[in-house]
């Protein structure tokens, strides 16, 4: 299999599982489907995690599969959870690997280390010297898709293939409706006023104003167990808390400032899979990036009230349908 026909089997999977449908009901959470399809129960991810040290701090990651790698970034503020359905299926042709981001998830941050998205892109290089990777597929997801663009721009000879999710771009980074975390980050609030009572009151955390409402297609998710994954650890301590504010005040200002000029030299094999109903990341960055970029080509999802539709378990199982055709 060439860089092109992962790029393209990758989009199947992640129009399913990374565009903010982070819990596809295709899946009940570690069972197995109609199909036979399975993903990571909780308990599977936190056997499968490993851990190895940088320079940046000790960092969590999963890392199943053989073949040539496949580097999986997360959005915020998530962790490599969000990866369990397409991580299952892609790692029969893939190794695939996962990483925490500094600051996120179960990746424990070295003392004043920086968690900036210059600062993640080292921690990634170094991650995949000690792993002994020297190329890789990229499959992003929004702040993560910022970190990947960085990737490129700065080691564009270790990378094979990309494949972006909704994410920033140059002119749309940070978005408009990231600005209040930022600010209330900069007062030191966001992990109080937000994370913590959506930990207390799931229902909150899945209703039009909490992470349900903003990001996910199905309002019977992020499951109470998804929900502790994802931000129990953010929240953990008043060390963890600052570097979850630490995070979002860090989105700005733009760190994708400037890099138009790089991505246009990029010859990486590159494909784009936008949830067209996002209500965070703008509707022109998919034309954007498809105009400046030497592309594999461009994927739009289904239009959708916000990335797949609602209830329609049909149509949100497309994209594993086509995972499984392409594993055949």
């Amino acid at each position: 299999m060439n860089r092109r026909e992962f790029v393209c089997l990758s989009a199947g999977a992640i129009t399913m599982s990374a565009l903010g449908v982070r819990d596809p009901e295709c899946y009940a959470s570690g069972a197995t489907s109609a199909q036979g399809l399975h993903e990571m129960s909780v308990a599977e991810f936190h056997s499968a995690q490993k851990f190895t040290t940088t320079d940046q701090g000790r960092i969590a990651y999963i890392d199943k599969g053989n073949g040539p790698a496949a580097l999986f970034l997360h959005g915020f503020p998530l962790n490599s959870f969000q990866w369990r359905g397409v991580i299952t299926q892609l790692s029969k042709i893939r190794r695939c690997i996962a990483p925490d981001f500094l600051a996120l998830g179960y990746t424990e941050v070295a003392d004043g280390q920086s968690v900036a998205p210059q600062a993640q892109l080292k921690m990634l290089v170094q991650l995949l010297d000690r792993l002994s990777i020297s190329s890789i597929d990229i499959v992003a997801n929004d702040s993560g898709g910022a970190i990947a663009q960085l990737f490129v721009a700065h080691h564009s000879d270790r990378v094979r293939s990309l494949l972006l999710t909704n994410c920033d771009t140059e002119p749309d980074s940070p978005p408009a409706a990231v600005l209040p975390v930022i600010e209330l980050a900069r007062a030191g609030k966001f992990a109080d006023e937000w994370l913590v009572p959506w930990l207390s009151d799931k229902a909150l955390a899945r209703s039009e104003k909490g992470l349900g409402g903003q990001c996910y297609a199905n309002s019977a998710h992020p499951t109470d167990a998804a929900i502790e994954t994802y931000l129990r650890p953010l929240v953990s301590s008043p060390e963890r808390k600052a570097l979850t504010n630490a995070y979002a005040i860090a989105l700005a200002p733009n760190p994708l400032a400037g890099i138009e000029s790089a991505l246009r030299k990029s010859h990486v094999a590159t494909r784009i899979v936008w949830g067209t109903a996002d209500k965070i990341f703008s509707q022109t960055s998919p034309d954007y990036l498809a105009h400046g970029w030497q592309l594999a080509g461009y994927s739009p999802c289904i239009r959708s009230e916000t990335f797949l539709p609602r209830g329609n378990a049909e149509r949100d199982c497309r994209g594993r349908e086509m995972v499984m055709e392409s594993l055949k």
